[in-house]
């Protein structure tokens, strides 16, 4: 490219979250904001590398083990922190209460935007709901549900108990949805009644009911009212 269309100044650099990590990790020459030199320590110097990513990310956990990185030569079955024990959802729901979690602008509506203390509030909730339901580790829990915070809240609870989260479109066909979730046999289905495409609301209770009655592995059916009659998919 002959010309720059933008960069940053030094004041926007040096208070970048790269520019505290240089400075912290001391991976670079003087801390600077050097990307080619980060990289060339990520890639050359991985012991050093990763426990600084780990540091500087204040990641929580049970253990992190003593080994950063096993098996990274090819690196398509490189494993990271393979001796560590944490959970994912405990360190995604990290951070003040007032702090802006999600925004949701549907297709029709108003925004939707939810704070951290609410978003943890509704992991809570859903979480006891999953439990109440026989819920645990190694459990997995299905669901066919457009991009909302109530889904990214199911998969946090879900994710908080070791249990395994699988998800599918709601325009997926019955037999996709039943290719997918059938084999890994899900104790939870989470489905909504309807969803909006192009201006249309397209209820789907018909299509949750078919799939419900051909997973017997589920005790419980969820349907969520975002679209649609939840009270039909329940039937």
């Amino acid at each position: 490219m002959a010309k720059i269309l933008w960069q940053p100044d030094a004041e926007r650099i040096g208070s970048s979250n790269l520019a505290r990590f240089c400075a912290q990790a001391r991976l670079t020459p003087g801390g600077a904001v050097d990307y080619g030199a980060l990289h060339r320590a990520s890639v050359g110097q991985p012991e050093r590398f990763w426990p600084a990513v780990w540091e500087f990310c204040g990641v929580k956990a049970l253990t992190r083990g003593q080994s950063p990185l096993a098996d990274g030569d090819p690196m398509q079955g490189a494993r990271f922190f393979p001796q560590a024990r944490l959970n994912f959802a405990e360190n995604v729901l990290r951070g003040d209460d007032g702090l802006t979690a999600i925004i949701f602008q549907p297709e029709t509506g108003d925004r939707i935007s939810w704070t951290m203390g609410e978003l943890r509030a509704f992991v809570s909730r859903f979480r006891a709901a999953l439990v109440a339901a026989g819920v645990g580790s190694g459990d997995r829990v299905a669901a066919m549900m457009p991009n909302l915070p109530q889904t990214m809240g199911a998969m946090l609870a879900t994710a908080s108990l070791g249990a395994v989260w699988s998800s599918a479109s709601p325009d997926f066909g019955v037999g996709g949805v039943l290719d997918r979730f059938g084999q890994i046999e899900p104790k939870i289905f989470l489905a909504c009644a309807g969803y909006s495409y192009a201006g249309k609301t397209i209820d789907t209770s018909d299509k949750v009911a078919r799939i419900a009655a051909r997973l017997p592995s589920v005790v419980k059916t969820v349907v969520v009212a975002y679209a649609g009659d939840a009270e039909a998919a329940c039937r």
